[in-house]
């Protein structure tokens, strides 16, 4: 097997590149795998811009990632055998802390996220945990790589029990926001889309998401009052992390309604709690993903959230630092950014 491999390192904020890393060496806990597809994150973005606190740097980025095994490990799941095509898990638990001995291992108390906490998998071959792997179905490699965004927006919508004939306002028309519009909609609710840019609206209303929102341009209490007879959004998901959208998931609320915090804020945010408990509200953090993947694979093989409606662009493994660079410049130009090797 060679000796380095081609990565995707961020040497410090607003410098990533190409560098030669060190072929990475397994141990029997682990699988080798040859590294397929990619997508781009905002976490990825919010490293490159220096203000995600998590990272330390240098910095191999990656986590959303396809993948062919070439090398086994024990743990490695029944169905699963050399030669197969998987989707990472990229979050890598303790399994003895009490999140952990409850089940709920996206919580772990020393969690490491690949490409953020530890090095990430935007490289030819990288090594992870064999029990941390999932096959993958027969679909192009490119459509694979939103299996793990759509665990985010997936983890959000079971978090707050999101049931038929809701409605669901969801803050933020990226592509966790707008993929879990569209999860909701599958699950018979009714999306309420919103975000300050008339573009990324647009294109939700293009892919059928019917209900949305520009709070810059319209009263957004006053739309969702109408639109639900008064009783406001039974269900809140933030997924732009502005502390201004957390705090306006109490008002879009209804009494004894559910929210959840998917974003994450770059600062605190101040929250009036007397609203939480004059409308008994349930707020549920929504932190990564936990046991979503089949499901989210499912969606997406059956076309029930079409692949191409989130796809922006493909491009090659060496453009990515170019469209990382893209990316933090022009976020709103782009939904998401899949490379190929």
């Amino acid at each position: 097997m060679q000796n380095t491999v081609k990565s995707i390192c961020l040497e410090q904020p607003n410098k990533v590149g190409i560098t030669q890393s060190p072929c990475p060496i397994k141990k029997n806990t682990d699988v080798l795998i040859k590294v397929e597809a990619m997508g781009i994150c905002g976490s990825d973005i919010g490293a490159y811009r220096g203000t995600n606190p998590l990272v330390t740097y240098p910095r191999i980025l990656g986590h959303e990632i396809v993948g062919m095994i070439l090398e086994s490990g024990i743990g490695m799941p029944d169905n699963i055998k050399v030669g197969d095509r998987v989707i990472i898990d990229p979050y890598v638990y303790c399994g003895h802390c009490y999140p952990c001995s409850i089940g709920r291992t996206n919580c772990c108390e020393s969690l490491n996220v690949l490409g953020v906490h530890i090095d990430g998998a935007m490289q030819e071959i990288v090594r992870h945990p064999a029990h941390l792997i999932v096959k993958a179905p027969d679909m192009k490699i490119e459509e694979l790589a939103l299996a793990e965004p759509l665990t985010i927006s997936l983890h959000a919508i079971h978090r707050t029990k999101v049931k038929a004939g809701e409605h669901v306002a969801i803050i933020g028309a990226g592509a966790i926001g707008l993929m879990a519009a569209l999860v909701a909609k599958v699950y018979g609710a009714i999306p309420i889309l919103i975000d300050i840019l008339d573009k990324r609206l647009a294109y939700a209303k293009s892919i059928g998401i019917q209900h949305t929102i520009n709070p810059s341009k319209e009263n957004d209490i006053e739309v969702i009052k109408t639109m639900t007879k008064g009783r406001m959004a039974e269900v809140v998901i933030e997924a732009s992390g502005a502390n201004i959208s957390i705090q306006n998931t109490l008002k879009y609320a209804s009494f004894a309604g559910r929210i959840g915090l998917t974003g994450w804020p770059k600062t605190e945010t101040p929250l009036p709690t007397n609203i939480i408990t004059f409308k008994e509200l349930d707020i549920y953090g929504a932190r990564t993903s936990k046991g979503e993947f089949e499901e989210a694979l499912e969606l997406l093989y059956t076309r029930k959230i079409n692949p191409e409606h989130i796809i922006s662009r493909i491009i090659k493994f060496d453009e990515i630092p170019a469209y990382i660079k893209e990316l933090s410049e022009n976020p709103a130009d782009y939904l998401k950014i899949i490379a190929v090797l």
